[in-house]
């Protein structure tokens, strides 16, 4: 999957826990949109996580 163009996140793994503590392999993915921002003053498609847009960092077009 993609990752995301300013922060760099991406898929994270580790161990899913149950009560007895068997562990099973799991992954978290961060939640990535496809937008429209200015990258070098120029509209481009990227990938940016939904909190990087939350928090501002990235003006859309």
């Amino acid at each position: 999957m993609a990752k995301d163009f300013i922060n760099g996140k991406r898929t994270h793994f580790g161990n899913k826990r149950s009560h007895a503590l068997n562990s099973s392999r799991r992954s978290w993915k961060p939640n990535l949109q496809k937008v429209r921002i200015l990258v070098d003053g120029k509209p481009k498609k990227v990938w940016i996580s939904a909190r990087t847009l939350k928090s501002g960092k990235v003006t859309r077009v």
